[in-house]
């Protein structure tokens, strides 16, 4: 199976590259085809210009700036998310990602006002991310809008029956080393063979 993994972090010795290895060596045990895409390592642009605001409904236009992510975006049969949650969502170069790929045509059609996925291809569908706070907390207090964003929301393109996995990490700035290792265990239990 071909996967896109999308990993977001500017930092290449942090516990967010540790997942990201632990993610890429998962579905390489898997036996998976990788596309790696490194948003800060490729240095992607999250910033959606004027002019691609203006063609963002039309199609072909839409796609100028961006085409060679597009093709990857197309080529994936799975889709892995790699991020640290800040401030309650993904970060920006994540988030600008998906506002300048993810468009109309490449994505989903907008039909008699309703939203036709196009990403039938994408069987597949994981995140895996880390939040500094606990559990609770984003559960609780915050309703986790992240969560919903993901897998609610943009899960909603791919295909109607998509195996998915939410990977999460509460408490990463506190916890301990134990920890961490338990969960990037976790992660290549649950990708290996996803």
């Amino acid at each position: 199976m071909k996967f896109l993994v999308l990993y977001a972090h500017p930092v290449a010795d942090s516990f967010g590259a540790a997942i990201h290895r632990c993610v890429l060596d998962a579905l390489a045990e898997g036996g998976h085809e990788i596309d790696d895409c490194d948003l800060w390592a490729e240095g992607f642009d999250p910033v959606m210009s004027a002019e691609e605001r203006r063609n963002y409904h039309n199609p072909g236009a839409n796609t100028a700036t961006v085409l060679g992510h597009v093709e990857r975006l197309r080529r994936a049969e799975g889709l892995v998310f790699v991020y640290p949650c800040w401030w309650y969502g993904m970060p920006a170069i994540l988030r600008g990602y998906i506002d300048r790929v993810w468009v109309p045509g490449v994505a989903f059609d907008v039909v008699d006002g309703r939203t036709r996925p196009r990403l039938q291809r994408i069987t597949r569908f994981a995140v895996v991310t880390t939040y500094g706070s606990p559990w609770w907390l984003q559960t609780f207090v915050s309703r986790d809008p992240n969560r919903h964003a993901l897998m609610h929301g943009i899960r909603h393109l791919a295909a109607r029956r998509a195996r998915t996995r939410w990977l999460a990490l509460y408490g990463l700035d506190y916890i301990g080393e134990a920890k961490r290792r338990r969960f990037l265990a976790r992660v290549r239990r649950n990708l290996r063979n996803f």
